[in-house]
């Protein structure tokens, strides 16, 4: 059974005040609102500019209309979004949008109270970052799907609205009747947008195609797919708890020949933690094997190890391996 709406912010508790990272669309419209509706004069609102559509400038105006009427600050954030060559699009809009919400908390004067932020991510969208990361052959850090709660450069990130659906967000909004016509709806005004349709994005496919699919296969399959999520982090924290524990044993840089002495598992538990915590990097499966293949060779002094790894490289330094960018 899914959560209604009013249930998921009856229970949410956030740190205060709270900033809403808010599209315009109507997931993001429908946190804001009710965030606002339940504490007053503790919300803002952030819009990010990612100036990748002709409409952007559009979806600003409507984005300041709808902050006037239910009296919420809004900052205009401008951000660089184009993504580099073999970078997908979504991860450079990503990192982009956390970028900005770091430098509006750290050094914006008039926003330097904020502590938290809300996405308005709901169920539908993590079943299908699930299918998503399936799809590309994902570990455990990507079947975890999204966290409802984590920390990022010192800012504490909410998504409240993970256990509503979408249909059910956009049924809540119908009912905010406050806001008179607009289009011959009732309702709170939203944003709909037009690359949401666009089938050349594998999430639209996913939502256009399979989502319906699954509903009529498996209706209860955003409450079940989210608990195997759920069970798929539990099991990465315990990998990172074991991949802390090697750590301590083999060093940071590691050693290799102490490194040699974990079994293959382990290896590459504790590399992947290593290059993730340390340097923001993730080997593929191929750049992995060989760097394991390069460790188990490396029985000389003479012998190297470079892996190129992100946009640096995996070396020998002597009596260990390190990650130079």
């Amino acid at each position: 059974m899914s959560d209604s709406l009013e249930a998921a912010i009856a229970t949410f508790k956030p740190v205060l005040p709270m900033a809403v990272a808010y599209s315009g669309g109507a997931d993001s419209t429908a946190l804001l609102l009710a965030c606002a509706q339940k504490w007053p004069g503790q919300i803002s609102a952030i819009h990010v500019h990612h100036g990748l559509q002709a409409a952007a400038d559009d979806f600003v105006a409507q984005c300041e209309s709808f902050c006037a009427q239910i009296a919420v600050p809004l900052q205009v954030l401008h951000v660089d979004a184009r993504h580099a060559s073999g970078e997908s699009p979504e991860a450079a809009a990503r990192a982009a949008r956390y970028d900005a919400f770091k430098a509006l908390a750290g050094d914006n004067i008039a926003y330097e109270a904020i502590k938290s932020i809300a996405i308005g991510q709901h169920a539908d969208d993590q079943v299908e970052t699930l299918l998503l990361a399936l799809s590309r052959g994902a570990g455990l850090p990507g079947l975890s799907a999204m966290p409802a709660q984590w920390v990022r450069d010192g800012i504490t990130y909410y998504r409240p609205l993970l256990g509503v659906r979408a249909a059910d967000i956009r049924s809540w909004l119908a009912t905010q009747t406050q806001f008179g016509q607009l289009r011959g709806l009732k309702g709170a005004p939203f944003i709909e947008d037009p690359t949401n349709q666009d089938e050349q994005f594998t999430r639209n496919r996913i939502r256009a195609r399979l989502m319906p699919a699954l509903d009529a296969a498996f209706p209860q399959f955003r409450e079940t797919f989210t608990r195997s999520a759920a069970h798929a982090a539990q099991a990465q924290e315990l990998l990172e708890e074991v991949a802390e524990q090697d750590l301590k044993q083999i060093g940071q840089p590691p050693n290799i020949q102490k490194m040699q002495l974990l079994s293959r598992a382990r290896q590459v538990n504790a590399l992947r933690f290593w290059l993730k915590s340390s340097y923001k990097v993730s080997p593929s499966t191929a750049q992995m094997d060989e760097l394991l293949r390069q460790i188990e060779a490396c029985t000389t002094r003479g012998q190297h190890i470079r892996i190129k790894v992100g946009a640096g490289f995996v070396e020998r330094d002597g009596a260990h391996i390190d990650w130079l960018g």
